[in-house]
């Protein structure tokens, strides 16, 4: 199981409180998890990634043990304290202005 936190709106929009676990099929990846995640919660189709071509949404970052992993292949393995259940995939909402 990979835990995965996301930022409140989505949360909310998932009708979820605290971080949620996904089962991934494949080897775990951004892609295998962020799958997991939007089947499990079909509401979030399209927030995350976008719905055609499944590339990050622009104000999204995705954070696993103190690393920055947005600019990562999609198909990268994720770091093994993510896959051990160790730590949480984070997707987080960046914040743009001054």
């Amino acid at each position: 199981m990979i835990r995965v936190v996301l930022p409140a709106h989505l949360k909310n929009l998932a009708h979820v409180t605290g971080e949620v676990r996904v089962e991934v099929a494949g080897p775990p990846t951004q892609r295998e998890v962020l799958d997991a995640l939007e089947t499990a919660y079909p509401m979030l189709l399209g927030t995350i990634r976008d719905r055609h071509s499944g590339e990050r949404r622009p104000f999204v970052r995705f954070y696993a043990c103190e690393l920055d992993l947005s600019h990562e292949s999609p198909d990268a393995p994720l770091p093994e304290e993510v896959v051990a259940g160790k730590e949480p995939f984070i997707v987080l909402g960046a914040m743009a202005g001054g």
